[in-house]
């Protein structure tokens, strides 16, 4: 019996383990970062945070059905790396807020699928285009972030979307995860 007790709790622990679910009130640390290959080949980038969402829908073939569409943010610990000689508390939290750009993100898709998406009908017609949409609108995000604050490295840049991505993330709210 023991034996199968801990064989489910690897197996949810290989399933489940590697990844953190978006929570406001938890934030990263250089623990999460587990991945020890450096994928970028960039010698100037210290840390990478691989982040996105995962979502799950239950529709019905009848068209007017209600459809429920639920879309957690996460972070991929075994896909997210670190230089440990180059880390520190600045760059941890240029990192965090790669992860917060996903919450974002995952907030303004919900909010257009709530708007949008009621009925199976709905959720054919229109859950494709919104999700190109904002995974577009996020890849590109994510771009111009890096970009814009040099990887973090330009302090003024930085603390600017620090406060861009807090009040949008307030602006939004209403759409957090229940």
């Amino acid at each position: 019996m023991k034996l199968i007790v801990l064989s489910l709790f690897l197996a949810v622990h290989l399933v489940f383990g590697q990844k953190i679910i978006w929570k406001e009130d938890q934030k990263l640390d250089w623990n999460n970062f587990k991945s020890t290959a450096n994928r970028k080949n960039n010698p100037d980038v210290a840390a990478y945070t691989h982040c996105g969402w995962e979502y799950s829908v239950i529709k019905s073939t009848n068209p007017k059905s209600p459809v429920k569409i639920e879309i957690k943010t996460i972070f991929n610990e075994d896909k997210s790396w670190k230089d440990v000689k180059k880390i520190n508390d600045y760059i941890l939290v240029h990192e965090q807020k790669h992860f917060d750009i996903a919450e974002l993100f995952v907030r303004k898709m919900r909010k257009m699928i709530a708007e949008k998406i009621n009925t199976s009908a709905d959720y054919d017609k229109w859950f494709a285009s919104i999700y190109k949409d904002i995974s577009n609108d996020y890849k590109n995000f994510q771009i111009s972030y890096d970009k814009d604050t040099s990887h973090g490295m330009n302090k003024e840049k930085q603390a600017e979307y620090n406060t861009a991505i807090a009040e949008e993330l307030e602006h939004l709210k209403s759409y957090k995860a229940p």
